[in-house]
């Protein structure tokens, strides 16, 4: 039996006028494509998950550790947003090494971790840059590189290609499939491109209306004809599935 990288069991968050519910399993070492219709709840897992928000009721695992009470600096976790969150008066070697130290109290072994980190996401002698000269692809690479530093086991990409061409898009699908082929770790990605499904994934979480209804390997979700969502996201002829 694999071991589990992440555990949800009777997750709970409430609203005003609704209620999310998230029960899954996932196996360690996978990549994991979350897909669904806007408001469906992706950045309400992501944000459970991450620890950004505490659920109402029902049991967070990673790695088999309950997460109840732990901060999200306390997760062993990385969180890549859309839109990077670099600092933009502090050069691009700064903004990774906050992966290592938020205080910036960086020993040289620190400093050799950042160069390799950069090299590694192609970004090799890009240190001393501002992220303003930098292109929208390759501040994603900063970012990346920053959640390198950290060494998480849990890698959760909130939309990572969203601002990008599909040329970069695809740069970026083949930069993080060869990461994960090195570190090994398990990546979440939050995406409504069927083609990042395709390119990236195992398996794929797909939410409708705050629910999982569907976590299914690749090729069993590309054929699914029987929700009218996720007809609709692979962009399938709606009449074939009822929700």
């Amino acid at each position: 039996m694999s071991t589990l990288a992440l555990s949800l069991k009777g997750v709970k968050v409430r609203f005003e006028t609704n209620a999310l519910t998230f029960d899954c399993a996932v196996p360690a070492g996978r990549i994991v494509a979350v897909a669904g219709p806007s408001g469906s709840g992706k950045s309400t897992l992501f944000n459970v998950i991450a620890g950004f928000e505490a659920p109402e009721a029902g049991e967070v695992r990673i790695l088999g550790d309950d997460m109840a009470g732990r901060m999200p600096a306390e997760r062993p976790v990385s969180v890549i947003f859309q839109e990077n969150n670099l600092f933009a008066h502090l050069d691009v070697a700064t903004n990774v090494g906050f992966g290592i130290s938020p205080s910036l109290r960086l020993t040289a072994a620190d400093r050799k971790r950042i160069e390799e980190a950069l090299a590694r996401v192609g970004l090799g002698g890009f240190g001393k840059r501002l992220p303003s000269t930098l292109s929208g692809g390759e501040r994603q690479r900063v970012a990346l590189g920053r959640a390198l530093v950290r060494h998480r086991p849990l890698l959760l990409f909130d939309e990572p290609f969203a601002a990008l061409d599909p040329g970069m898009r695809a740069e970026m699908r083949d930069l993080i499939v060869d990461l994960h082929g090195e570190e090994g770790n398990t990546i979440l990605m939050i995406t409504h491109h069927p083609d990042d499904v395709k390119s990236l994934a195992d398996s794929v979480l797909f939410l409708d209306q705050g629910r999982i209804v569907a976590h299914d390997a690749v090729d069993r979700f590309l054929a699914r004809r029987d929700l009218a969502a996720i007809n609709r996201f692979l962009g399938n002829d709606e009449s074939s599935g009822d929700e």
